[in-house]
């Protein structure tokens, strides 16, 4: 009999009729576990448990393009277009790129590979956060296998140290700086430095999602993101109350539509887009100015 222990519980695997089973005992107690493993032997010999033919494991390369990359279309394009052609699209072609990855079989990948699939993206010039990136998506693919019974394990794939991260914080002066730009581009700073909003979550903001009523000052619903963690209640200062009370008020106190507006061709109203906001005839090194704050994560130093 053949058990081992992986985490706080013990595993069993032995062959029968040329077939490898292995599954968890569940149990921590090894003398439980032999138990276990000999009650199903004993059933599989009485015929009580069917073995089907086994299904050959695919390769990474077929894993990717028959049922992940679907998957992947069909859950993102609609819902998140940016996580699929942003991130998932661009790091499944990296991976599929390389030939001694894709080309193993699901169950033969071990985290040796995944380290090699790294180094070969370093060799490159990739930066860590770049590599990590990639890794992670290889990591989800991977571990998808297994939550679909098509790889019996996925290896731990461990990140690169050094990553390079966009978060930062505002100083007052650059705040200062920004909130001078334009009327537009003031209240839209202010916004985002104050509650700490992603830009585009703030370019879809809508007035049924302000309410004047909740907490001290009012609360604002971020009803779009990234995840489901991003979808949230987020408190106004005071400024930010003041800045949209005005904007609603310009607008004739309207029950629903975009708080940042901008008009079609066809006369109709949609959200503006984050670049549009930097007031006209600044300098282009300004305009990217302002467009790399708006880039970056915030971190206030004090709302006011």
């Amino acid at each position: 009999m053949s058990i081992f222990k992986r985490g706080n519980v013990y595993w069993y695997h032995f062959l029968f009729n040329g077939a490898h089973i292995q599954a968890s005992t569940k149990q921590g107690n090894p003398r439980t576990a032999r138990q276990i493993e000999a009650a199903h032997r004993t059933a599989l010999a009485k015929g009580e448990v069917g073995i089907t033919k086994r299904t050959p494991v695919p390769t990474l390369a077929e894993f990717i393009e028959n049922r992940f990359t679907p998957w992947a279309l069909a859950t993102f394009e609609q819902a998140s277009p940016k996580t699929w052609t942003g991130w998932y699209r661009t790091q499944l072609g990296n991976i599929s790129a390389y030939p001694a990855l894709v080309n193993r079989k699901l169950d033969t990948i071990t985290s040796e590979h995944a380290a090699d699939y790294a180094a070969h993206l370093q060799a490159k010039g990739w930066q860590p956060s770049s590599v990590n990136s990639s890794l992670r998506v290889l990591r989800r693919v991977l571990r998808l296998a297994v939550e679909w019974g098509i790889a019996p394990t996925a290896p731990k794939i461990k990140l690169l140290r050094g990553e390079h991260h966009r978060e930062r914080v505002v100083t007052p002066d650059e705040e200062s700086r920004y909130l001078a730009a334009g009327d537009q581009m003031a209240d839209i700073a202010t916004v985002l430095i104050d509650t700490g909003m992603r830009p585009e979550e703030n370019s879809r903001l809508r007035w049924e999602s302000v309410s004047w009523t909740n907490g001290h000052c009012g609360t604002l619903q971020v009803t779009h993101g990234k995840t489901a963690a991003a979808r949230r209640m987020l408190p106004m200062s005071p400024r930010v109350r003041r800045l949209l009370e005005r904007r609603w008020e310009a607008a004739k106190n309207p029950a629903d539509g975009w708080v940042w507006a901008a008009a079609t061709a066809s006369g109709q109203r949609r959200a503006i887009h984050h670049e549009e906001t930097a007031p006209a005839g600044t300098t282009a090194q300004w305009r990217a100015s302002l467009r790399a704050l708006l880039a970056s994560s915030y971190v206030s130093h004090s709302p006011g």
